[in-house]
């Protein structure tokens, strides 16, 4: 159930308190480019309006760490055993008030985008927000319907069908 906010006159329309998100970059994403796909992306938003979409419980909060190939491969071989980097993990948090954390590679977005990176980190933060939630794409079906909740969150970009995760 949504909270409301107090309203300031007989006249004020209540509005909903957002999921918060907490946007940080590693000290090792400074190039330019980086720094101009990440204001770009205006992730912060994003995620907001998707949370509101998705009816994740108001005031919840969600992490994202936008680093790079160094760090995600760090965590992804401390927290899956896989010594190797990749574009995006998610954290699920398994607590009330809590969505989880995601790490994005600003870095391999950018490689991956063919572009400036906006649209790829855009990608990889619904996909994480997507797995913190509890989706997942180990099937057939579950990439389906994973791919049209990402489609529904990013209606005005191009998304690819995911593949179902390898076993």
């Amino acid at each position: 159930m949504p909270a409301w906010s107090v309203p300031r006159s007989p006249h004020s329309v209540f509005t909903t308190v957002a999921m918060r998100v907490g946007v940080r970059r590693a000290e090792g994403v400074a190039h330019a480019a980086q720094r101009e796909a990440i204001r770009g992306a205006a992730l912060g938003p994003l995620l907001r309006r998707c949370g509101d979409v998705l009816a994740v419980r108001s005031r919840a909060s969600l992490a994202v760490l936008l680093t790079d190939d160094a760090d995600l491969r760090a965590l992804n071989a401390r927290f899956l055993g896989v010594d190797a980097p990749t574009d995006v993990l998610a954290f699920p948090a398994g607590e009330p008030g809590r969505v989880g954390d995601i790490a994005i590679s600003v870095e391999r977005a950018i490689a991956q985008d063919g572009g400036d990176g906006s649209a790829e980190l855009r990608l990889l933060a619904v996909h994480g927000l997507l797995h913190c939630l509890g989706h997942d794409h180990a099937d057939g079906a579950a990439a389906r319907e994973m791919t049209a909740a990402t489609r529904a969150l990013l209606p005005a970009q191009v998304v690819p069908d995911l593949v179902a995760a390898a076993g």
